[in-house]
């Protein structure tokens, strides 16, 4: 019988069991089910009750809907021979026609790893003889509902309106874990980076005892270093790997002095992130807080800043569920009041020899490289952070793209090693000499370097 067959029984099996068991919830389902059967509001008539949002019994399955879920192409024909399955012609509908025996064949069939994400299953089957998965780890291994993307818009639609918030909104990024493609283990951190991470997990999974013993204070970090050591990357790889929301916004743009409510702006940023906890709510560019409050900017502005401070000092881990991560590039710009708010400071240093070869590892992976030394690469590039590297990579990719070649040389990368160094210059030149403009072909014999600078104006 083919994997097909297995894919769509599995199916099947989850929404007869969910429709026929009450006490199992959304959290039961695997997240490849949720998002088929998830249901947005209406804009049907109040008279006919409160609109559904989530999952509502029966759950229905349809070839369309068997298609969407499972990925096979022809749901109902690899299923057809089945003595335990039927298919309505009238509706389309596809279930089962005996439950039990369709139970009995999935696991003849179906490995501990399918069983141990099926929550729905597992709690149906949990003690059988040959079953050793219980219904509590199946939920251990599947990712809650308010991880979900289809949740998380929901929930935002439903408290936050279009036009009255839709300012608040644009400044704020809202990503499902499942659309955060690094994880931890892609990232090379250094001793104290991986320290404070394990604190910080270790927090989470004990926070009811921290409240017992009253350590609220917590769960309030500052990471600081210049840009590209990976304090953006770092936050949104936790939250992948702690299956939470990811609540990102710059605070440049919400004290912007052309934003209209700047402080119920702030308000609302935050409103946000308690509806989605437990999630992690990751505030950038947190010097342009100091900044603001030594200035002489409007009032409104002073009282923005000031509306934070205060929200910082309100949200909680252990009652909000809420973590919370600032950034900042610029630690000699931030004040004694703002310092204060942390109970973490987390270093994001540029990286060293070793630390570079490693990330020139992780980088390079699935890359084809003829004689790769990333230890040799890593000699090459002091000063340059994780984000130099990627972007080196990058053009040394292209560049052999443009030779038609998919597999790279040590030469290719050095080469981009010196192409970057060289357009790093060149951001960092005064362009304007005796009051002219510099243009191509002025101020030197080397037409190599004006080739690169067009090269790489990407």
């Amino acid at each position: 019988m083919s994997n097909r067959a297995l894919e769509v029984v599995e199916f099947l099996l989850t929404a007869h069991l969910y429709s026929e068991n009450r006490d199992l919830d959304e959290n039961d389902l695997p997240p490849r089910y949720r998002r088929v059967f998830w249901t947005e509001p209406s804009d049907d008539d109040e008279d006919d009750g409160p609109n559904v949002v989530g999952i509502e019994r029966p759950l229905v399955v349809t070839d369309s809907v068997a298609r969407k879920a499972t990925g096979v192409e022809h749901p109902w024909e690899s299923i057809s021979d089945l003595l335990f399955t039927q298919r309505e012609e009238f509706s389309g509908r596809i279930s089962l026609t005996q439950p039990e025996m369709a139970i009995e064949w999935f696991l003849d069939r179906a490995d501990r790893e399918r069983l141990e994400t099926n929550p729905t299953v597992a709690a149906a089957v949990e003690g059988r003889e040959g079953v050793d998965v219980t219904h509590a780890e199946a939920l251990e291994h599947t990712r809650p509902i308010h991880a979900d993307r289809v949740w998380i818009d929901s929930l935002l639609e439903e408290y936050f309106d279009e036009d009255e918030d839709g300012e608040m909104l644009d400044l704020v990024q809202v990503r499902a874990p499942e659309e955060i493609e690094m994880t931890l283990n892609d990232l090379v951190l250094t001793g104290d980076q991986e320290g404070e991470i394990h604190k910080l997990m270790q927090a989470i999974e004990h926070r009811e005892y921290l409240a017992e013993i009253g350590l609220r204070e917590i769960g309030k970090i500052l990471f600081v270093g210049p840009p590209g050591t990976g304090k953006t990357t770092v936050s949104r790889a936790l939250a992948h790997e702690l299956g939470l929301p990811f609540v990102e916004v710059k605070l440049s743009m919400i004290t912007s002095q052309y934003l209209g409510e700047t402080a119920k702006n702030v308000e609302k940023t935050f409103e946000v992130a308690k509806r989605l906890s437990p999630c992690i709510l990751f505030i950038d560019e947190f010097d342009s807080v100091a900044k603001t409050r030594r200035s002489d900017e409007h009032a409104a502005l002073k009282r923005a800043v000031n509306t934070l401070l205060k929200s910082i000092d309100d949200i909680s881990l252990i009652r909000d569920e809420v973590i919370l991560i600032g950034a900042t590039n610029h630690p000699d710009q931030l004040d004694a009041a703002a310092w204060r708010r942390f109970d973490e400071i987390v270093n994001f240093p540029k990286p060293d020899s070793q630390m570079r070869s490693d990330i020139l590892r992780i980088i390079t992976r699935r890359m084809d490289i003829d004689d790769f030394d990333p230890d040799a690469v890593a000699d090459l590039t002091e000063g340059l952070t994780g984000s130099d590297l990627r972007m080196v990579l990058r053009e040394a990719v292209l560049e052999a793209l443009t030779e038609d070649r998919m597999t790279l040389t040590q030469q290719d990368i050095v080469e981009a090693v010196e192409d970057f160094e060289e357009r790093d210059n060149l951001k960092n030149m005064d362009m304007m000499s005796d009051g002219e403009q510099l243009v191509a072909g002025n101020g030197g014999d080397d037409e190599h370097s004006h080739d690169h600078d067009h090269d790489h104006d990407h």
